[in-house]
C-alpha cells in the first residue's frame, strides 16, 4: 500500500471540516470571542502572525485573535477550496483553507487581506464536532501584517 496525500475521505467528515470553518468566521466577524472557544482544544498550539508559537487558548486569544479580530472586515473562508485529509479511523484531521479579508492602514484606507491556514482537528468520536488542536494561519506575501480598524468586541 502507498501513502497518498490526496486519498478519498468520507463526505461528512469534510463537510464537518468546512462547518468549523464557517463556525470561526462567524465569530471573527462579530469579535466574539468566548463564543469561538468550543471550537478550540484549551491546550491547542498556535503559530500566528503576532507570535511565533503558543501554547493554550487563553494565550493564542490574548496574544493572536485580540490583535486581529476587531481590526478587519468581512473575514470569510473560500469553504468550496478547503482541502481535508482524515485519518483512517476518522478521529484525526487536517483541515487547509485560504481567507479574504478587509484590513485597514493608519489613515483608515482598506487594503486586501487574504491569508492561508493549516488546522489540526481532533474528537474523540467519529461524527462528533472537531476541535482544533494547532493552528497556523498567515497572510499572503506583500500583505501587511498589522490592520488598524477598531470594531466593537461582543464578548
Amino acid at each position: 500500500m502507498s501513502v497518498q496525500a490526496l486519498a478519498p475521505v468520507d463526505a461528512t467528515d469534510v463537510q464537518q471540516v468546512r462547518d468549523w470553518f464557517k463556525a470561526l468566521s462567524d465569530q471573527v466577524q462579530a469579535v466574539d470571542y468566548a463564543a469561538a472557544r468550543y471550537l478550540f482544544a484549551d491546550d491547542f498550539v498556535a503559530f500566528g502572525t503576532f507570535t511565533n508559537f503558543v501554547s493554550g487558548q487563553a494565550l493564542a486569544e490574548k496574544n493572536q485573535w485580540r490583535n486581529v479580530w476587531s481590526t478587519i472586515d468581512g473575514f470569510t473562508w473560500r469553504l468550496n477550496d478547503i482541502h481535508a485529509f482524515v485519518s483512517p479511523d476518522r478521529l484525526f484531521a487536517v483541515g487547509l483553507a485560504v481567507w479574504d479579508s478587509t484590513g485597514y492602514h493608519p489613515d483608515g484606507k482598506p487594503f486586501d487581506r487574504p491569508g492561508r491556514a493549516t488546522v489540526s482537528f481532533a474528537r474523540e468520536t467519529v461524527g462528533a464536532p472537531w476541535v482544533a488542536t494547532h493552528t497556523h494561519m498567515s497572510l499572503f506575501r506583500d500583505t501587511p501584517s498589522v490592520s488598524h480598524g477598531n470594531k466593537p468586541v461582543k464578548s
